[in-house]
């Protein structure tokens, strides 16, 4: 009999079942909810990127099965040959008019958008400064571009302009950050690294996934929020978390937009998006425009878990957003925690490394728009329970059982 050539990775799954690190998938029975069925359990779920509530929203419903009757179920082509339908123009319209930039372009998905962005842009003779802990699709991108890759400590603007200060005055640099980091939910150091792309002549690029609908006018993102428009040469943002339904886009000046429609490869060589999908994110964009209010439900439900697993004594790190680790540390503990809590009827999912630096475990929650104060203050029971079940709370036998 042939040897299994990929032997080892059943050898890798081992060691990671013995480290307490395996992870199946959990399955939604149903919709994705504030309080759904996991797994055929009810569960408070905080751990969707769903923040407005989007994807089971009834215009978004509506958009969609209207745009399936009267354009079918796909487009059958890549975009530069017969799969760009009116649609997708009019989606870009909409989110360049948003974005307040000449131009967007749409793609398959937040990764692609980023990796295939940074991999076009930019060449082996440049340069690009990444914070440390960007996404893993710049980072990818970073890589396929096979410019230089500098990369500074988390939010150390000084270390990023000492990297500037030893590159020649002409170098082709591409300056780059998350908006929203994915994982801690902190804001980048959007204000200070423009500041250095002006100085240096740099370009400035933002990954505005997690930001996008939460933060800035209407949801307008981190360039917004802080009132950095026209200093931003690139943003991108994502279609699949606030917005509810599937893809990511950029948006900049009209020449960075056509040239990633001639060299991008995931625009190039990917099938476009459904027209049911591109009426969905216009109708997400009506709302963000016309129901501001969804917004500021999420900042209240936001401030309400963040402030109740503090006062709790969980550790949430240095989140400004949506967006609340309580971080444990041990890897095995977290997803311990998270599945004492899914017991409970929470789903919160545990993360470890590579996701995150070893030591730097975590649960990681994501409040919505649609969680009910009840809903909310049933998770923090739940938290407030397990962790004192589990030793993590400093006074262990607070929890009443």
């Amino acid at each position: 009999m042939r040897p299994d050539p990929l032997a080892y990775l059943g050898q890798e799954l081992d060691s990671l079942r013995q480290q307490g690190l395996y992870r199946c998938l959990r399955v939604l029975d149903g919709e994705q909810r504030a309080h759904t069925s996991v797994d055929h359990t009810s569960v408070v779920n905080l751990s969707s990127n769903n923040y407005l509530g989007l994807t089971t929203h009834p215009l978004l419903r509506e958009r969609a099965l209207e745009t399936l009757r009267t354009l079918g179920v796909g487009t059958g082509s890549v975009r530069p040959i017969a799969g760009t339908m009116e649609i997708h123009m009019e989606l870009e319209r909409r989110l360049a008019r948003f974005k307040k930039t000449e131009a967007a372009v749409v793609f398959q998905s937040g990764f692609t958008a980023n990796a295939g962005t940074v991999s076009s842009v930019l060449g082996r003779e440049d340069v690009i400064v990444s914070d440390e802990l960007n996404h893993a699709s710049i980072i990818d991108g970073a890589r396929l571009s096979r410019a230089t890759i500098e990369v500074f400590p988390h939010k150390d603007v000084a270390a990023a302009r000492a990297i500037l200060q030893r590159l020649p005055r002409q170098q082709r640099t591409l300056i780059i950050t998350d908006g929203v980091f994915s994982m801690d939910g902190d804001l980048g150091a959007l204000p200070d690294l423009c500041d250095l792309a002006d100085e240096f002549g740099g370009i400035m690029m933002v990954d505005d996934a997690h930001a996008s609908g939460v933060f800035g006018r209407n949801g307008r993102g981190t360039v917004d929020h802080f009132g950095l428009h026209g200093r931003v040469d690139i943003q991108v943002g994502t279609l699949s978390k606030a917005i509810g339904a599937l893809g990511g886009y950029v948006a900049g000046s009209r020449s960075l937009i056509e040239f990633l429609f001639h060299r991008a490869r995931p625009f190039l060589f990917s099938t476009s998006h459904p027209p049911s999908v591109a009426a969905t994110c216009i109708a997400a964009l009506d709302l963000l425009e016309q129901q501001p209010e969804l917004i500021d439900r999420l900042w209240e439900n936001a401030r309400f878990f963040k402030t109740g697993l503090q006062v709790l004594g969980f550790d949430t790190g240095v989140s400004e957003s949506p967006i609340t680790p309580v971080i444990v540390g041990d890897a095995a503990l977290a997803m311990k925690l998270s599945d004492r809590l899914f017991d409970e009827g929470v789903f919160a999912q545990g993360i470890g490394f590579p996701t995150v630096a070893k030591g730097k475990a975590r649960v990681r929650t994501i409040v919505t728009a649609t969680h009910t104060r009840e809903e909310l203050q049933f998770a923090l029971d739940a938290f407030a329970k397990v962790g004192s079940e589990l030793g993590i709370l400093k006074d262990a036998g607070a929890y009443p059982t």
